[in-house]
């Protein structure tokens, strides 16, 4: 596969989802990948096998025991040749597998690490998505419903991929760092800054509080206007006028969408998305 990455190869021992979506990142831009999985497989095999799937396509899967002698010395000959290793552990069970970080900078100078923790503050403590969200005040304690998406999970994965290339690059430059950690639950406290410096807070600007940022009934549904830029609200102020919300009541989503187009309007209807 070609490349920036090209020439690089990343091991992987990262389960679920920010491990495989932030390697089939590396891979997307030409990094050979090897994905060892213990004999259990990936959670995410089962959870999602189509989404799975995808992500692994081009992606070498070795199934390996790393608490048996012959399964760490496998990895270790991995590790030899690699030039990244992204992991989904506690550092102590890391530890445990004789992967500590003092252990690896010794035996791979050369090799840049990327450690996926549930939290960088207190990486040992268990947690998923759903925890980090809650932590972060992405759901709302009053009436909380299940998020739609792994945000946390989604954004480590980002950070994950972010992480690599900074070591790669840093490696390439002479610099001597050679691991990252990227916590979940810090992630999720990235995805909230928005709500918690009042942006998306109630009452905010971009909470729905104002005409020019929100979603609006209408004759037959929903639609979601963002005309938020000077250019946008102006020209939403002179086309739907001073009453947005019973103007827009008044007439279906498929005219609202011609007027939106008609005007280069950013609106969208707010329609069910069918799982694939």
């Amino acid at each position: 596969m070609s490349g920036p990455l090209q020439g690089v190869t990343v091991v992987t021992l990262a389960l679920n989802v920010p491990g495989p979506v932030a390697a089939a990142s590396l891979r997307g831009d030409g990094a050979r990948v090897v994905k060892v999985e213990p004999p259990a497989g990936d959670p995410l095999s089962w959870m999602a096998p189509a989404w799975y799937a995808q992500l692994h396509q081009g992606t070498e899967v070795r199934t390996l025991h790393l608490k048996t002698p012959g399964g760490a010395a496998e990895l270790l000959n991995l590790l030899a040749g690699a030039d990244v290793l992204l992991t989904s552990f506690r550092p102590s069970a890391l530890a445990r597998l004789g992967l500590g970080r003092d252990v690896l900078a010794a035996q791979y100078p050369r090799l840049c690490r990327v450690l996926i923790v549930g939290d960088s503050r207190t990486p040992e403590r268990p947690g998923h998505d759903l925890t980090y969200q809650i932590e972060a005040g992405l759901i709302d304690p009053d009436t909380p419903t299940m998020p739609r998406t792994l945000v946390a999970d989604m954004l480590g994965s980002r950070e994950a991929y972010a992480a690599a290339l900074a070591l790669l690059l840093g490696r390439e430059r002479g610099a001597a760092g050679r691991e990252r950690v990227v916590g979940l639950g810090d992630a999720a406290r990235l995805a909230a800054q928005p709500f918690t410096v009042g942006l998306t807070a109630p009452g905010g600007v971009l909470s729905g509080a104002q005409d020019i940022y929100r979603l609006y009934r209408t004759l037959d549904g929903w639609v979601a206007a963002a005309p938020l830029e000077a250019r946008f609200a102006q020209r939403w102020a002179e086309v739907i006028g001073p009453e947005a919300e019973a103007m827009i009541a008044r007439q279906s989503t498929a005219h609202w969408l011609r007027v939106a187009q008609e005007h280069d309007l950013p609106v969208v209807a707010v329609m069910a998305r069918t799982l694939d």
